[in-house]
């Protein structure tokens, strides 16, 4: 069953068209990426489904229910969250407090404690912080935290953009084992991420987009396997 289906989605930022007819699905427990390079349309396709930004054209389903008419906070009300690029945490708040405001939306309250003591499973570090500010954290802590805060919403779909930038190598794998953690536990996710290696890796398929446009899609595997994504995104002649 798809729980995202994007059709035919035009986005602007005033006169310049940043997506030219974008669609998509997302079928319940994958993980889906979307790769290309910068500027190429992603970061703007998940704010799209996020509601930061309207697209003019086209249409976006969230379990067959369509978006087009909520607002950002009410579709995470809907059951999306996103971790934004750049993370996006409350700085001068503690870890508990960011991790607090993710669940706004929820006053399920045992259910709320279930899933922060599964935060504090996937991210240890942030059960030991819990009480430290926020904008003292590490990078990768601040990225565990992001991720954390979202997770907090109970997501249906889980929108994750660029998780890995800024983070040390060592710490990259460890966040994408932790995406593959999440999906395990249930959580459909899609994924923006320029490092493709590695978003093929724990992908169960994936699109790739040029200047606003999919120009391929298929299985990760098949992916990693094409000419044109190996020489482009994969570092591979």
């Amino acid at each position: 069953m798809s729980i995202l289906v994007i059709d035919n989605i035009h986005t602007y930022y005033g006169k310049i068209q940043a997506l030219k007819g974008i669609s998509l699905e997302v079928e319940e427990g994958e993980i889906v990426t979307l790769i290309g390079a910068n500027g190429a349309g992603k970061t703007t396709t998940l704010r799209t489904i996020s509601g930061l930004l309207h697209p003019r054209f086209g249409t976006i389903f969230l379990e067959g229910e369509d978006l087009s008419k909520y607002t950002a906070h009410e579709i995470v009300f809907k059951g999306v969250a996103m971790v934004p690029e750049g993370r996006g945490i409350f700085t001068r708040l503690s870890v508990q407090e960011n991790l607090d405001m993710g669940a706004y939306s929820r006053n399920d309250k045992a259910v709320i404690a279930k899933d922060l003591e599964l935060v504090f499973s996937l991210f240890p570090r942030l059960k030991e912080r819990r009480k430290q500010v926020a904008g003292t954290l590490s990078g990768g802590e601040q990225q565990m935290l992001a991720t954390g805060r979202a997770l907090m919403a109970h997501p249906r779909l889980l929108l994750l953009d660029e998780p890995s930038m800024g983070l040390a190598p060592v710490l990259v794998e460890n966040t994408f084992e932790t995406i593959q953690a999440i999906n395990d536990e249930g959580t459909t996710i899609l994924l923006v991420e320029q490092n493709a290696t590695m978003a093929l890796s724990v992908a169960d398929r994936g699109y790739v987009l040029q200047t606003g446009e999919i120009v391929l899609s298929d299985t990760a595997e098949n992916l990693k396997q094409n000419e044109m994504v190996q020489k482009a995104y994969l570092g591979i002649d």
